[in-house]
């Protein structure tokens, strides 16, 4: 039994608005063992029942199943229309599939066939102001309807509906993108909401990101002084006529009751001020204004087809308690980013405030200190005719509690649920094991990536600040591939990244960057307000990981010119190969900084230089990968200066680091820029660093990702399971005995007495050392990706055994199926069940072995110090003494 089970357009199932097929890929399974492709056929069809066959490549003999360009072939495509697209394949064996059938939805694919303009009911007086706007408009529909799509955006934030119903269930839309280089637009089918006669088409939209006050400086309007909406809807009918209605001056527009919403501060809604019928037809409209047309170029547009944000699911309210101060407070059991839901009850004139936080403090009391300015408060104002639920429009939290501070009669827990909001990604990792602490260690990393995955990889969800920093999403990309299909997040970000950096190359602190060229003085950026080592280096680092994880070059070439103006920026403002520039946060946040300071006892000039070989020895092997062989060799030439000068800079004459610190060994180790004869010792150095903090790490941002990962790779595995399982401070267990629910800004960021770290920065779900998840994937359950193999392609099972635990289950699903491998002890007997998916060949690499009791089928050679099976697909059970 052959079986194509899914098929991916740009990596998206089923994507509706893109601009062009860049490539195709499906899975298959089998019942089989050993089973790969010979041959593949694709077909896109202009209607259901491919009678109108577009595109067909005929029997292609291939053992490809990824990354099939259609780049260059000629589609034939147009706008706004619904194609069918079919596969089927051949094994090696000559068996063949049935076809796997799926669909696209083309966006607009001309510029000249914009005919929407940017309308606002905003006046620039109010730019200061952060109220919501609802737009209207009726349109005549005169015949009977093949099929109709709406591509919609905003200056700001919307939500579009045609005939009172909301289109769509994304939030947040157009997202928060460099507007003024790259602006995103939505598309969906709207077939279902019209019919034959009068329609209704009508919007709101909020500041969002776009003008509202965004940023730890508190400055808003960073991208404009005005609210706007855009949108073009395509109808085609049976006959093959079409038609077309946008956004002009002929709408009209009007102030919804959606008085105040900012991303930071929450929102106050009144309902005593909603226009009953406003999104509906036969609304009288008379009294609302003329929209004003706001200029803005066409050719920043590009569409979304996937990956928006959504509420993905609700939490019930767990308790409601009363705090020793009187305070009535609500308690979710689970930190997260999203909203309040609450039903609506009063009359006409009550108030429903909500004030919501992350945690309550030694004493058990409300704690708003952390938060720094963010009030993060919803106000609903009762008209005495609700009968139903609210939740915020165009503003997010990031809590675990709320405090009542208004409410008409007593808060009853059933009236409160937390709405989650992220952003569309496929779960791809599962992970379980014998300890329950590391099991909701894992839970943690999971919800600090929920909460920091909202459009753009932010740093925290609840304070004056959720930005895009590049070093948080740098140092967690290769956990959060494992956890779920990111290639789209990803791509979608490093292209504002590209966006944002300066005309010499330099990368911003922050993506989108709101802070350069703005008033900075007197706060931290003013030394600098991008490339900084390890930060920066995203530019580089996080493409290298999207090409390792998925074995796609075309993030590669995308990112090509990007990656580049970045090592020349380095190589430009380097001095004899040594890398140190204005503002650098070195080993933020380390436990062996100064008292008083965020900066790590590590030198700048060591982690810059690292960092700046690091990325220039990937660049260069990117772009070998995609044949520019001049740079391959120019910048493997610069690598092995900038090692030299590293060693000569940092190792004395015995060969070892001059630096005594974690952090120095851990990058040196990890990016491997010591010599063969130094890296034992290193490695030694390294062990007895960590045995004079008892066990304890006392690294930050930029060592804390490898420790794990050092260890196991030379030769201390028992160490780094003894690192991992810590359970006092500082360690990444003292967490979760503390309660947490997510990954914590700082590792004793609550203390065991109750009281906190800092108010100035001390978030509770901050994702950046849950980098250690991909350990957890990589060497307890041993699934790692082969560099000259990319994409799990190959696929490497090199299970590390230890700490205690008796059994560990970990699932990966790469873009050729599901890689599974659960390993269990029992006293000297080890089981390791593995699934390697088809059309991959998997390398089992076990050590340790003192006898052999069940391989199935599999032939075991020695080689070095472990033993190494090849496999083909299917799963198979390997039993064996320790």
């Amino acid at each position: 039994m052959i079986e194509i089970t899914e098929i991916l357009i740009n990596y998206q199932n089923a994507p509706v608005g893109i601009e062009c097929v860049e490539q195709v890929g499906w899975k298959f399974c089998s019942n089989n063992r050993n089973v790969k492709q010979a041959a593949y056929q694709i077909q896109i069809a202009g209607d259901l029942n491919y009678t109108e066959i577009l595109f067909d490549t005929g029997r292609i003999e291939s053992g490809e199943s990824a990354h099939i360009s259609l780049v260059g072939e000629t589609l034939n495509l147009i706008s706004s229309y619904r194609y069918s697209i079919r596969v089927r394949i051949w094994t090696q064996g000559q068996k063949c599939s049935g076809w796997k059938e799926s669909s696209f939805v083309t966006g607009i694919l001309n510029r000249d066939e914009w005919r929407a303009k940017f309308i606002t009911a905003e006046d620039e007086s109010k730019s200061a102001e952060s109220r919501a706007y609802y737009f209207r408009r009726e349109f005549q529909v005169q015949k009977e309807i093949k099929e109709a799509f709406v591509h919609a955006t905003a200056l700001g934030l919307y939500h579009f509906y045609i005939n009172g119903r909301k289109i769509g269930e994304d939030e947040f839309t157009p997202g928060w993108t460099s507007y003024h280089k790259h602006l995103l637009y939505q598309t969906y089918e709207i077939t279902e909401s019209l019919k034959g006669g009068s329609n209704t088409a009508a919007a709101m939209a909020g500041a969002g990101w776009y003008k509202g006050d965004v940023g730890s400086l508190r400055v808003r309007n960073h991208y404009g002084k005005r609210t706007a909406f855009m949108c073009q809807v395509e109808i085609l009918y049976c006959d093959g006529s079409k038609d077309r209605f946008w956004t002009d001056s002929d709408w009209k527009g009007w102030q919804s009751p959606v008085l105040f919403s900012e991303i930071y501060d929450g929102e106050l809604y009144d309902a005593r001020l909603e226009c009953s019928g406003w999104n509906q037809n036969g609304y009288d409209d008379c009294q609302w204004k003329e929209t004003d047309v706001v200029e803005v170029p066409i050719e920043n547009l590009a569409a979304q087809g996937s990956c928006r944000v959504g509420k993905r699911m609700e939490l019930p309210a767990k308790r409601i308690f009363s705090t020793p101060q009187g305070d009535t407070v609500i308690d979710f059991g689970q930190n997260l980013t999203g909203w309040i839901s609450f039903r609506i009850r009063g009359k006409k004139g009550d108030k429903i405030e909500l004030n919501c936080f992350e945690t309550l403090d030694a004493d058990g009391n409300v704690y708003l200190d952390n938060l720094r300015t963010a009030k993060q408060t919803v106000t609903y104002i009762c008209s005495g005719e609700e009968n139903g639920w609210f939740h915020p429009h165009f503003s997010f939290q990031g809590f675990q509690y709320a405090k009542v501070a208004s409410y008409p009669g007593k808060p009853v827990i059933e009236d409160f649920r937390a709405c989650v909001l992220y952003s569309d990604m496929k779960e791809t990792g599962k992970f379980t094991c014998s300890n329950p602490d590391l099991n909701q260690l894992y839970h943690n990393i999971v919800w600090g990536m929920n909460g920091n995955f909202l459009d753009v990889p932010t740093d925290c969800p609840q304070r004056d600040e959720r930005l895009g920093w590049t070093g948080d999403a740098q140092i967690f990309c290769r956990t959060a591939t494992y956890l779920k299909d990111t290639y789209t997040f990803y791509s979608k970000w490093l292209r504002d990244l590209e966006a944002d950096q300066t005309f010499e190359g330099g990368v911003p602190h922050v993506v989108p960057d709101i802070w350069t060229g703005k008033p900075v003085k007197g706060k931290i950026f003013e030394k600098g307000t991008h490339s900084a080592a390890a930060w920066a280096d995203a530019a580089v680092i996080i493409p290298w990981t999207l090409y390792l994880m998925y074995g796609d070059k075309a993030v590669i070439r995308r990112q090509y010119r990007s990656m580049k103006a970045w090592i020349e920026f380095m190589r430009r403002h380097s001095r004899n190969n040594i890398w140190n520039y204005q503002l650098q946060f070195g080993d933020w946040v380390a436990l062996d900084a100064e008292e008083g300071s965020y900066y790590g006892a590590t030198p700048n000039d060591l982690t810059c230089t690292a960092y700046y070989a690091y990325s220039t020895h990937l660049f260069s092997k990117m772009a070998g990968v995609i044949g520019e062989k001049g740079d391959e060799e120019r910048y493997t030439r610069l690598y092995e200066e900038i090692k030299d000068t590293y060693q000569k800079t940092f190792l004395d004459q015995e060969g070892r680091l001059t630096v005594r610190t974690q952090t120095a060994h851990i990058v040196s180790l990890y990016f491997g820029l010591l010599p063969e004869s130094s890296i034992g010792r290193a490695a030694e150095d390294l062990i007895e660093l960590l045995r004079k903090e008892g066990g304890h790490l006392v690294t930050g941002f930029v060592g804390t990702p490898y420790f794990c990962h050092v260890l196991s790779q030379n030769g201390y595995t028992k160490e780094a399971y003894e690192l991992l399982l810590k359970e006092d401070f500082p360690s990444w267990l003292y967490q979760v005995k503390q309660g947490a629910t997510t990954i914590w800004e700082h590792w004793d960021g609550k203390r065991p007495d109750g009281t906190m770290w800092s108010p100035a920065m001390n978030s509770f779900n901050h994702y950046a050392y849950g980098a250690v998840g991909e350990w957890l994937y990589r060497a307890m359950a041993g699934i790692e990706a082969v560099e000259e193999d990319p994409g799990f392609h190959t696929v490497i099972i090199r299970p590390h055994v230890g700490g205690g635990l008796t059994y560990v289950n970990a699932s990966y699903e790469s873009i050729y199926g599901k890689i599974y491998s659960g390993w269990q002890v029992q006293k000297s007997c080890i089981t390791l069940t593995v699934e390697i998916p088809c059309n991959t060949t998997g390398v089992i690499c076990i050590c340790d072995v003192k006898a052999w009791k069940q391989t199935d089928g599999l032939v075991f050679k020695r080689e070095e110090s472990e033993y190494r099976a090849e496999a083909g697909s299917g799963i198979y059970q390997i039993v064996y003494m320790i």
